[in-house]
């Protein structure tokens, strides 16, 4: 007997990674081999030298073929053992390890928005829908599209045993969000790469497109981002680390190299309008949807909880923005001795 194990890996196409995978067989009780693949096809590599290597770094149960099959995620790496250059899960790891005594865990709520013949679903062949207000946690024909799509990844996410945590459906018509989380950095990461490989699997048995666009439809409308809760075991004790986590975000430097590494078409998206703050102004705020970073209203109560940066886009590496919030906010706290 034997199983398919699909091995997934992040391209390197520029300016937003690509998700791709193929298919292994492999006998029952086998253990996850590493792979290779054409780095010339996934602009990883030169075509004179184009061989890549995938590592199996986490597996789940694949709840599309069921059965014994797997899901396994990759990371890149050069034949001559180094991580690709396109590989951000290596440049996590040793900062996580760094600060793994703070114990961060994180959040995220990736938005996305579901694109069929071109437009975003619900968005009429001609003209637009009718203005943002009612689609927001709607119900109806007339307020929500794609839900059978939605309802069927949440399922899937629940059956590989990943660490989603809810849906809604979001403010433009077409748009929706999962959450995964909480989880460590490098676990939420993982589990957000393997959810959005299995919603664009499950997309296109509807010829459905799901898109991270950061602004997928011009004027009037909500861009799509990909909203960040973090905390460390400090911040969840006590309130003045809440706030040293906040102000380091805006320390000279951070927010530049923060909104760097936080996705492409950034400036598009944080205009100050739609629920979002400036992209080149930090600010923070107790249940501000307009601030950079939000503190919920709950966590000022309690004195103790997480912070939301609202900056992520949608079309985030999540290896990438986990990395920077615990360098910045763990070394922040690290010297406050709040740890």
């Amino acid at each position: 007997m034997s199983y398919k194990a699909e091995y997934i890996w992040i391209d390197g196409t520029e300016p937003s990674a690509r998700l791709r995978s193929k298919t292994k067989i492999l006998a029952d009780g086998a253990e996850l081999p590493d792979w290779g693949f054409d780095g010339s096809s996934t602009n990883q590599a030169p075509g004179d030298n184009s061989d890549c290597v995938l590592k199996p770094v986490f597996s789940c149960p694949d709840p599309i073929r069921g059965g014994a099959h797997k899901l396994v995620l990759c990371e890149v790496y050069l034949v001559d053992g180094t991580p690709h250059p396109t590989n951000n899960r290596a440049k996590l790891l040793p900062i996580a390890e760094q600060f793994a005594e703070q114990d961060s865990w994180f959040g995220i709520e990736q938005e996305y928005t579901f694109f069929q013949e071109g437009r975003p679903l619900g968005f009429p062949a001609v003209g637009f829908p009718a203005p943002q207000g009612p689609y927001y946690c709607g119900v109806g024909a007339d307020e929500v599209f794609g839900r059978e799509i939605v309802e069927k990844h949440l399922d899937a996410c629940i059956e590989a045993g990943l660490a989603v945590s809810g849906i809604n459906a979001e403010v433009m018509p077409g748009q929706w969000e999962f959450q995964i989380g909480p989880a460590g950095p490098v676990d939420v990461a993982d589990h957000l790469w393997v959810a959005r490989w299995l919603l664009y699997r499950i997309a296109e048995e509807f010829d459905v497109a799901a898109t991270l666009d950061a602004k997928p439809a011009k004027g009037d409308w909500n861009g799509a981002g990909a909203h960040t809760n973090f905390s460390t075991r400090a911040m969840r004790e006590g309130y003045d680390a809440i706030i040293t986590a906040c102000e380091s975000l805006g320390a000279p430097g951070k927010v530049e190299e923060h909104i760097a590494g936080y996705g492409h078409g950034i400036e598009e998206r944080l205009t100050g309008h739609h629920e979002t703050a400036p992209h080149d102004v930090y600010s923070y705020g107790v249940s501000d949807r307009g601030a950079s970073v939000r503190i919920p209203w709950q966590v000022e109560v309690d004195k103790k909880g997480y912070i939301e940066d609202r900056r992520p886009n949608a079309n985030i590496d999540p290896y990438n923005v986990t990395r920077l919030l615990v360098n910045t906010c763990c070394t922040a706290l690290e010297k406050a001795g709040q740890v």
